[in-house]
């Protein structure tokens, strides 16, 4: 069986799921899933982001999202449903919200189950990929397997 550590930061559209599922074609695949929820740390690159993509409606509603338990709540249900999509594809699926130092959680879950690659399926971060500071970059240089990045779809 063939492990992949998906990253994500929001809850999987069908769309997604079918890409990460049919990856590697027919061999079984196991998902461990770890939700990065979006954090007020993050916030002006988010609303950078959405300008250069010429979003500006959300650059505008950037405050808007949840904070603190909320925040959590709202990400646990994230990943419930997440796992639930994947589960649903006869895929096995855990995961769990990430929280502290994320890429020294992420080195840790490769190693705990010795996962073939990582896939960090995110939203375009263009700040944050301009200087090699997005989680692939940085994943790339501390997890010893192979990473993929890929782009989330957007609600379908």
């Amino acid at each position: 069986m063939f492990t992949t550590v998906l990253m994500i930061e929001k809850p999987l559209v069908p769309v997604d799921v079918e890409m990460v599922t049919t990856l590697h074609g027919d061999e079984p695949v196991s998902f461990v899933v770890l939700l990065q929820p979006r954090g007020d740390q993050d916030r002006l690159l988010r609303a950078l982001d959405d300008v250069a993509l010429g979003e500006l409606e959300e650059a505008v509603h950037e405050g808007d999202e949840p904070e603190g338990d909320a925040a959590t709540h709202s990400a646990r249900i994230s990943l419930e449903h997440s796992l639930k999509s994947l589960r649903d594809t006869g895929a096995e699926a855990v995961g769990q919200i990430m929280g502290g130092d994320p890429l020294q959680l992420l080195r840790s879950v490769v190693e705990e189950t010795n996962a073939d690659e990582v896939i960090v399926l995110t939203a375009p971060h263009l700040v944050e990929e301009f200087f090699h500071r997005d989680w692939a970059s940085r994943a790339r240089h501390k997890v010893g397997v192979p990473v993929l990045k890929l782009f989330a779809h957007n609600d379908v």
